[in-house]
């Protein structure tokens, strides 16, 4: 049994995993018992599978004297990309592409560490089930056997592990073969009633002779940000209540030699958390949710602050040197997983090849042409927010203003193929838009427009690290906006015009946006009380084929319809105020 530990307010929680083979019996019951689709949680015929020696914990060492290492290495945001693709990196004042990435590719990457550094230990820290067709497809279950094979040691689910509502999330997560941590994530018993947690808050890894625990925390603020059906029959609390009960758990009950919180909070409230006096006690935080690529640890006033980048294109390398009991040291380094460098692992890749065989035929298929690359890396304006915005802005003539939510997510595209131009396929638009929502429309007026706006931002800008979401400017077309981005709360819009007119507080404003699942029937786009409000014919997907169809190949050069005043338009992450850029 493993060890109980009280959480105030709360039912007794597993605090501890138990042996590597009590584990692997529980996780194999689990996984037939929850039904995951035959052929997805096996591996292929003559293949071993994934479990793996380097995964059971250490005895000590016979002389604690002499310094060790241990090296402990973080995916996050992978977004089900399993190919390489194009990253766009930030040199030299311009945008740069390589090709990086694919999970075959960062399979052998993982057993070049493995053989170099025996004392390792591999986590993800979410958004690992959406992003793509096939995930789509296969509601997930095709990522199942990718990640068993790859052999991480600890997930956390991220803010998009809900994509599928919490029962597929439940099924998911327990057909992996490693235990999963999350300290903020209770079951719903009705009536704002919190149960007990849906995972153990912490997992300890016993290596070199000491203890390393690793405490688990996801984006709170869920319900708000992504559609509110996704996570029902959940309820998310903020990591600071219940931080330091976990941190004195694991220093004075469980006598860790070194803390960590494995995070998908977002780079801005990973570094608020690490200033609040909760924090005391915990020594880095691995950080996950705005793909943002920490180089160097941002040191603040309790923790280290990381976050490993996105699409499987880097793995964050933590190594800390252990004597006599203690970690004397640490060293970070953010790894790029470059295509050319990391060869595929002929498993990974056969599995790849098995499982997206069925749908590659539509995964593949060119449904149009770009002239540009196609990317969204910046805050403010990007080419695939821009296309998406053309496409509705052609199909709905008669709406006022077309609203796309700030996603992050979404690889480069910027490969040309025999014609010269960059494909845009079946597959492309579901790692652009992964949720094929119904385009809905209805009316505001242009004081409850101003009045989004100035939320929007705050969004995105606030000077409060707590205060800030994880996604970027909500993107419009029809309407110009000039603001500053560091202004003071609630006056940083400075002008809007609407179709060449200021905007008019008193005048009813036609919009379009994408349907939210369990959002009430007069909310669009995070936008409260739109009258007239209802669905159309349309999907975002069927939307997009329809433009592409009549006007391929495309140039979706960003519109300058936000104009930011205090701020290059290349702004590439809502961070400031630290020693961090993205590159």
């Amino acid at each position: 049994m493993p060890v109980l530990s009280k959480e105030p307010g709360n039912q007794p929680q597993h605090s501890k995993a138990g042996s590597r083979r009590n584990f692997l019996k529980t996780a194999t019951q689990l996984t037939t018992g929850l039904g995951i689709a035959t052929g997805l949680a096996a591996p292929l015929a003559g293949q071993a599978t994934a479990v793996n020696d380097w995964r059971v914990d250490e005895p000590m060492p016979a002389d604690s004297s002499k310094p060790v290492t241990v090296t402990i290495y973080q995916t996050t945001d992978v977004h089900c990309q399993i190919h390489p693709h194009d990253e766009l990196f930030w040199e030299n004042g311009k945008a740069v592409f390589r090709k990086t990435g694919g999970y075959a590719h960062l399979a052998t990457y993982f057993k070049q560490q493995r053989a170099a550094q025996p004392k390792s230990f591999f986590i993800d820290t979410g958004d690992m089930f959406q992003g793509s067709e096939l995930s789509v497809k296969t509601t997930g279950a095709a990522m199942v056997p990718l990640l068993n094979e790859l052999g991480y040691n600890l997930y956390l689910p991220g803010n998009w592990e809900v994509i599928y509502y919490k029962k597929a999330m439940q099924t998911l997560l327990g057909a992996l073969q490693a235990p999963k941590v999350c300290a903020n994530m209770y079951h719903d018993l009705g009536n704002g009633q919190k149960g007990e947690l849906i995972f153990q808050p912490y997992h300890i890894w016993q290596v070199a002779g000491v203890k390393i625990g690793f405490i688990g925390y996801t984006d709170p603020l869920v319900p708000i940000r992504q559609s509110p059906n996704y996570s029902k029959g959940i309820i998310y609390t903020p990591p600071e209540q219940n931080l330091a009960h976990y941190v004195d758990v694991l220093r004075n009950q469980e006598q860790c030699a070194y803390v960590l919180v494995v995070a998908h909070l977002g780079l801005s409230q990973q570094l608020h958390l690490a200033n609040l006096p909760e924090c005391q006690g915990v020594d880095y935080i691995l950080g996950g949710d705005t793909h943002e690529r920490v180089r160097k640890p941002i040191v603040c006033k309790y923790a280290k602050v990381v976050e490993p980048g996105a699409f499987g294109s880097f793995v964050g390398k933590l190594t800390l040197t252990i004597k006599n009991g203690k970690v004397i040291e640490d060293r970070y380094e953010l790894d790029e997983i470059t295509a050319a460098r990391y060869k595929p692992d002929n498993a990974v890749n056969a599995l790849i090849q098995q499982h997206e065989k069925p749908f590659a035929q539509s995964i593949h298929k060119v449904v149009g042409y770009s002239t540009i690359p196609l990317y969204r890396y910046f805050v403010v304006e990007n080419p695939i927010d821009t296309m998406i915005l053309n496409a509705l802005h052609w199909q709905m003539k008669d709406i006022d203003i077309v609203l796309s939510n700030g996603f992050r997510f979404c690889p480069p595209r910027t490969t040309p193929d025999h014609t010269g131009n960059i494909p845009i396929t079946e597959g492309y638009i579901y790692d652009m838009l992964p949720v094929d929502s119904t385009v809905r429309t209805g009316k505001v007026t242009g004081r409850q427009l101003r009045e989004w706006l100035e939320k929007e931002l705050n969004n995105v800008f606030a000077e409060n690290a707590s205060e800030r979401f994880g996604g970027w400017v909500i993107k419009f077309k029809g309407m110009e906006v000039q603001f500053n981005a560091f202004g003071q709360k609630g006056k940083r819009v400075q002008q809007v015009t609407v179709g060449g007119l200021p905007l008019d507080d008193t005048r009813m404003y036609s919009i379009c946006a994408c349907e939210r699942d369990g959002d009430p029937d007069d909310m669009l786009c995070r936008m409260k009380g739109v009258a007239n409000a209802q669905n159309t014919a349309y999907t975002l997907h069927s939307v997009l084929k329809n433009y592409l169809a009549a006007n391929s190949p495309v140039t979706p050069k960003p519109l300058n319809a936000a104009k930011i005043l205090d701020a290059p338009a290349t702004l590439l992450t809502q961070v400031h105020g630290v020693d961090y850029a993205f590159r």
